[in-house]
């Protein structure tokens, strides 16, 4: 593992605060080491014999991993290097472009540290999943639902990691109806490329289970459908051209020019293609 420490933004960070997080340490799972992370890691260093400086070096991360007993430790379920090889033949693709994307969009890994997928639960999206099943989200808006029911996007209710599914339980619960257990998946991202799940039957999927099922197997289904959205959404040319603002732009929206995606992309490809 990388060092670390406070400042840092990495998916390396990222699973620093799942490791937090299941040893009951306050933080927001996220890839952002911000002052929580930091009082969390010196907290952890202090009780453990350590010396309490906040840097996640090798003696820290040895000790963390040791007592959360982190029991997601095999490869069966990770990309491997035969299966973006085996994309980028299917798509008609450089592997190094493939690389690139697999690089800046993935951001590390598609599970998390219990071995489910990783998510991220929309409530601005659950409350259009709801109208289009023609529910009237007004109706189940109170003081308990307002962490995953809202009309107008918003961060503030992201928690990260495993709490996501907390929200997404909560919102499959709103109602004993599968409707809602419908619009609640489709309302989330899922895996390793953060596919949005009301994406599931536009892409080829039989429905929204289907897809809720293949992103619970491993990072290669995941990589299947992140192709399936480049194809439906004509994307590949883009990639083929390596117009990486484009892309960025269609897969990222308007935000990819804060956060430097098609920079990070030309960067990562060049990189590669040496």
């Amino acid at each position: 593992m990388k060092t670390i420490k406070a400042g840092a933004k990495s998916p390396e960070v990222y699973y620093l605060n799942e490791l937090l997080a299941k040893l009951k340490y306050n933080v927001v799972v996220s890839d952002y080491f911000g002052t929580a992370t930091d009082k969390s890691v010196k907290d952890f260093q202090l009780k453990n014999n350590l010396v309490v400086d906040g840097v996640v070096g090798l003696k820290t991360w040895s000790t963390l991993l040791e007592k959360s007993k982190n029991g997601f430790s095999s490869n069966n379920k990770l990309l491997s290097e035969q299966d973006l090889i085996n994309f980028s033949k299917q798509f008609n693709l450089e592997l190094a472009v493939v690389k690139a994307v697999n690089e800046v969009e993935s951001n590390g890994k598609g599970f998390l540290i219990d071995g489910r997928p990783k998510i991220l639960f929309e409530g601005h999206i659950f409350w259009r999943e709801l109208e289009k099943r023609n529910i009237n989200p007004k109706s189940y808006m109170n003081s308990n639902t307002q962490d995953i029911l809202f009309e107008n996007y918003t961060k503030k209710y992201y928690v990260g990691g495993t709490a996501e599914y907390i929200r997404l339980e909560k919102a499959r619960n709103l109602a004993q109806d599968k409707r809602f257990i419908d619009a609640a998946n489709c309302s989330a991202s899922w895996g390793l490329f953060q596919i949005m799940g009301f994406n599931a039957v536009s892409i080829g999927y039989k429905s929204i289970d289907e897809f809720v099922e293949k992103m619970n197997q491993n990072e290669g289904d995941h990589l299947k459908a992140f192709g399936l959205f480049l194809e439906k959404n004509n994307l590949l040319g883009v990639l083929r051209n390596k117009n990486w603002a484009s892309f960025a732009l269609k897969y990222n929206g308007p935000a990819y020019k804060t956060n430097k995606y098609d920079e990070k992309l030309m960067r990562a490809y060049l990189k590669y293609s040496r």
